[in-house]
């Protein structure tokens, strides 16, 4: 096994609506969608983003596509017209995830 970005099996798109923050990850080949389903838990998600989850993570798996699709509660700092963040619509948020690291076979 080695240890690998996201973004080498899969791609991401995220918004916003409110506070809240919506990523959708896409396994780039379908054979990583089981490594997304077993690594890429809720659990693991609002690790990532300690300090600015402050809510919930939802995750919803979407076998027929081979994609997961993450909801966030109360992860920007409050939403685009309440918040000083830099990216206060969450429009980055996929690609901050696509830098979590998982493990693939060799």
């Amino acid at each position: 096994m080695r240890r690998v970005p996201l973004v080498e099996i899969a791609h991401a798109r995220s918004g916003d609506k409110g506070d809240g923050c919506n990523i959708g990850l896409i396994a780039r080949r379908p054979e990583h969608y089981p490594i997304l389903v077993a690594q890429v838990t809720e659990a693991r998600v609002r690790e990532h983003f300690k300090g600015w989850v402050q809510g919930p993570v939802r995750r919803y798996e979407m076998p027929n596509i081979q994609a997961l699709n993450f909801v966030l509660e109360k992860a920007l700092g409050g939403g685009a017209t309440a918040s000083l963040r830099a990216d206060n619509q969450g429009k980055t948020m996929g690609g901050a995830l696509l830098r979590m690291l998982v493990e693939i076979p060799e």
